[in-house]
């Protein structure tokens, strides 16, 4: 990261397309890096803006071009998009023809019933608040961050085709949804001549949905791309849980990680997981990141980070050997779906 007189000119790292294979995103034109940045956690107005500007123009100097948000992310709802749209105002508006940036609708952000679902009230709005938020006329890729039983899959999918149609999207995902809705989603959206480019998918050692249930090869049979949410577990997929669980960790301060997951079930399995990453010479981050991306149909993994020196190790996690069928196995056994989740 180079800066200008008083450091407020950002100039992105000439090698930053040396660092990171790009993958092709299903069927489409598109390539996405395999690590994309995740705005979900630690993005918002509790931590310091300072230091999440640093992060994410770090992720870009490491060829990270794609940056995900949605509506919800903060705190408070639309904060995560609002401070991305500052670092993007102030020092990488001229990269933007360089950067893939996505947001989702559709998860609840309020009390209003147009302010959850799959309506066209409800996701066109939110588009035009997360334009605003960002800073942009366009997002590159538009989500609907859950499936809504309650709306017509065809209001559904009429709002997400309008979105493109309309010049402020230039492509459509879903997330969170079944491969039955998944595959009739696409369908839809391809006779409306919008193909699906992407699905994201909650999928790590610990929580193997996307592989049980058919996702990857429906994904695979329609043509679309899976980018992985949540690769890490929540970091129950590191070495940080092993012995006791650390103050200020995730698991005593956040919604989505339980401190009573955190058995002597989980630290067993983990343990002989993270024996099989130090025998590696890697760190069980790196080895959980690697198992993620070692399947075709997933694009890309969604990784966040509290500092750059994290994003770097995560990054790292791509110079290392390929798994063998041998160390795939020991996975399998140790890596047991379910573990530490509540699925």
């Amino acid at each position: 990261m180079n800066y200008g007189p008083h450091e407020l000119t950002y100039a992105a790292a000439e090698n930053r397309y040396e660092q990171l294979p790009y993958r092709r995103t299903g069927k489409s034109g598109l390539d996405l890096p395999a690590f994309s940045f995740g705005l979900w956690q630690k993005f918002g107005t509790d931590y310091a803006f300072a230091t999440q500007r640093e992060i994410i123009l770090h992720a870009f100097d490491l060829g990270i071009t794609h940056f995900d948000n949605a509506d919800r992310y903060g705190p408070p709802h639309r904060a995560a998009q609002q401070n991305f749209g500052r670092v993007l105002a102030k020092d990488l508006a001229p990269y933007r023809d360089e950067l893939i940036l996505s947001t989702k609708a559709g998860n609840a952000i309020g009390p209003s019933p147009y302010q959850r679902g799959g309506s066209r009230k409800s996701l066109l709005t939110s588009l035009e608040h997360s334009l605003r938020d960002l800073g942009t006329d366009y997002v590159d890729i538009f989500y609907h961050h859950v499936p809504d039983p309650e709306t017509p899959l065809e209001e559904t999918v009429s709002a997400l085709v309008s979105a493109v149609e309309q010049g402020k999207a230039l492509y459509i995902g879903i997330s969170n949804y079944l491969p039955d809705r998944t595959h009739e989603t696409a369908e839809r959206l391809r006779a409306a001549g919008v193909p699906l480019l992407i699905h994201q998918a909650r999928y790590s050692i610990y929580d193997r949905r996307p592989e049980r249930n058919g996702l990857l090869e429906t994904a695979d049979q329609d043509g679309f791309g899976v980018i992985v949410y949540s690769p890490l577990a929540q970091g129950l997929l590191t070495d940080k849980y092993l012995e006791t669980i650390p103050a200020g960790a995730r698991a005593v301060n956040s919604t989505f990680l339980s401190p009573d997951v955190i058995d002597e079930t989980y630290r067993a399995r983990t343990a002989e997981l993270n024996k099989l990453a130090e025998a590696r010479g890697q760190s069980l981050a790196q080895l959980a990141l690697q198992w993620v991306l070692r399947r075709s149909e997933v694009t890309s993994a969604l990784i966040g980070a509290s500092s750059t020196a994290q994003l770097d190790h995560n990054i790292a996690a791509l110079t290392f050997p390929a798994l063998t069928d041998a160390e795939l196995a020991l996975i399998d056994e140790h890596g047991v779906h379910g573990t530490g989740l509540r699925l």
